[in-house]
């Protein structure tokens, strides 16, 4: 039995899902609400001591932290096999992957959370904000917490969110001129944990950071978008009139992510 707790807009958990949807496997959802900060409560730090989403749950057994559910799902099932041939290949699915780990993801959440958890954080006491962001488990995300909450996309932080999320994109352009996928011609890992990061460009009208000069990008990701894992994993989360929410909020501050690109 396969149980993943998840957040429609976690980047982490669309990867996951999106890997399920590939290999067509039946599975649990529990909805974790990060805005309630679910993910601080005891059960689910039982089940995830970093507090963090997805969480999958086989038989019984958690698994936590996206890419290694992600090779672990491959592992466990390997009829639709997501991985390189080739040990070379497989090295440098796996480079993708820690970059997006390791870079990308806390650039993503930089300029994300302020648009998604920040203003439910802003209607309570300074007090009460204080002690929610205390109960975040790992220094280094519980101190940035903290200065988006206070700075939102004027955080310090942003600048360099911008410029490594940039630079990913003009990796990535350089990596398609190559081959179809981003490691080798077929759809692998590396494409799974790097196309929610698109998502969060679509969703809030910030695709200007590839549109312009990265056309091997835009087309990789217009791909990934038609696959039935995406529809499946990512965009049935999203309806239209949520859509056109997040993208509204999004172009209103365009300009504070624009600003870092010059």
């Amino acid at each position: 039995m396969l149980e993943l707790y998840t957040h429609p807009m976690s980047p982490c958990a669309q990867k996951v899902r999106i890997v399920l949807a590939e290999k067509g496997l039946e599975w649990t959802a529990h909805h974790v609400s990060l805005q309630d900060k679910e993910n601080l409560e005891p059960w689910y730090l039982k089940l995830n001591p970093l507090g963090v989403v997805p969480t999958l749950v086989h038989d019984g057994r958690p698994v936590i932290e996206s890419s290694i559910i992600c090779e672990y799902l491959n592992d466990i099932f390997p009829d639709v096999d997501l991985s390189p041939g080739n040990p070379y290949a497989r090295s440098q699915m796996r480079f993708w992957m820690k970059h997006v780990d390791v870079k990308l993801h806390p650039s993503c959440g930089t300029i994300q959370w302020p648009m998604v958890m920040r203003p439910a954080l802003m209607e309570k006491s300074e007090e009460e904000r204080n002690a929610i962001m205390d109960r975040v488990v790992e220094k280094p995300r519980r101190e940035r917490q903290k200065r988006l909450v206070q700075f939102g996309l004027d955080a310090p932080d942003v600048a360099d969110a911008v410029k490594i999320y940039r630079k990913t994109i003009l990796d990535m352009e350089q990596a398609l001129s190559q081959q179809a996928w981003v490691v080798g011609n077929r759809f692998t890992l590396a494409d799974v944990c790097l196309v929610p990061y698109f998502q969060t460009l679509l969703q809030f009208s910030w695709t200007p950071l590839y549109e312009a000069d990265c056309p091997r990008v835009a087309d990789w990701f217009a791909r990934c978008r038609e696959r039935a894992s995406f529809r499946q994993g990512v965009a049935a989360d999203f309806p239209a009139e949520v859509m056109i929410e997040l993208q509204d909020k999004g172009a209103a501050v365009w300009s504070k992510i624009a600003a870092h690109l010059e």
